[in-house]
């Protein structure tokens, strides 16, 4: 018939929305992936941060990635005060060799000490540089190795007034200068925050931190402040955190219920687990020190940076993905098995 459409060949089955929502798992396991390249790619035009100016409070610069850190972002041009616990000792004066006279101060730090916290923003304050106040780290940490009950009440407080009180303490005292100039907070975490293996009392101070972050970021978006993560993963070897475990000192500071319950074969036993896993800690903290300085500069940093091995990696996203019965599975397996009496 004159004027008739031509007939449209047949839909394949499968195509459509059909096609569209059997792909959906895809994209949903895709999703992860792909939405912390989108800010990159939205600012891949943006220049880059310019140090010159700009003062960045670091704490726990006695040793470790603080140190590192400090010197680091000294010779790219940043004014940085490195708060260090002892400024007369070795770190401190090894800073103040390396660096010079000039953009970088060692001053001291406790961070569980409010007074310490509000000396340290009083003498920022008092030499800020024309750009204001750019970033803080809160890297200031201690670690140890026991089992729950090993441990005393006064350790746990101490822990928890060092990791997590002490960079909520810090992190309140200067939020005003960071707001005013839309600067960046940047947090030591660890992947143990997923799992532990010895080390409950620190883990249980990162999974903390890990939350404080999570509320403080989304609050910061609306000041133009940004919040990150550090998560490395066994860098024991490149850190003076957690020294070789000895299995007669924690013998000795057991309680007679604890030795009751436990024997010194036992005791032993984990202590040389836990030392064979700080022998296999990596060497090069420079990685970790690489996403700290990326996290401080980058137009789009992450809100969080794993920075650890693949084996780590797995072990996280094990944890993260697989029902808890699984995780405790994966752990209790790579502990080693001592009978208590």
């Amino acid at each position: 018939m004159a004027g008739a459409l031509p007939s449209l060949p047949p839909t394949r089955r499968g195509g459509g929305a059909g096609g569209m929502w059997a792909a959906a798992p895809l994209l949903l396991l895709l999703l992860p992936l792909l939405l912390p390249l989108l800010p990159r790619l939205w600012r891949r035009g943006t220049a880059p941060l310019e140090p010159a100016g700009r003062a960045v409070l670091i704490t726990g610069c006695d040793s470790g990635f603080g140190h590192l850190l400090a010197l680091r972002l000294h010779r790219l041009g940043f004014t940085v005060f490195a708060g260090c616990l002892c400024p007369g000792g070795e770190g401190a004066r090894r800073l103040q060799r390396e660096a010079g006279p000039g953009r970088l101060r060692v001053l001291r730090l406790d961070v569980t000490r409010a007074r310490d916290v509000l000396a340290a923003k009083e003498l920022v304050l008092s030499h800020l540089p024309e750009r204001g106040f750019w970033g803080l780290v809160n890297n200031a940490g201690i670690s140890t190795f026991g089992e729950t009950g090993w441990l005393s009440m006064e350790k746990y407080e101490k822990f928890a007034d060092v990791n997590l009180l002490g960079s909520i303490r810090t992190t309140l005292a200067f939020l005003p200068l960071l707001r005013k100039y839309k600067g960046r907070i940047v947090f030591m975490s660890s992947i143990i925050a997923y799992f532990s293996l010895g080390n409950g009392i620190y883990s249980m101070t990162k999974a903390a931190i890990e939350k404080f972050c999570d509320a403080l970021r989304l609050e910061m978006k609306k000041f133009g402040v940004q919040v990150c993560i550090i998560q490395p993963g066994n860098y024991a070897r490149s850190t003076k955190i957690q020294p070789p475990v000895s299995a007669e000192e924690i013998w000795n500071e057991l309680s007679e219920e604890e030795k009751a319950v436990y024997n010194k074969e036992y005791v032993q036993e984990r202590a040389n687990f836990f030392n064979s896993i700080l022998r296999e800690g990596s060497t090069n903290g420079n990685e970790v020190v690489d996403a700290m300085v990326d996290a401080l500069m980058s137009p789009a940093p992450k809100a969080r940076y794993m920075v650890a091995k693949l084996k780590e990696k797995a072990l996280v996203f094990v944890c993260a993905l697989f029902p808890t019965v699984v995780m405790d599975s994966v752990l209790s397996y790579a502990l080693s098995k001592v009978k208590l009496a």
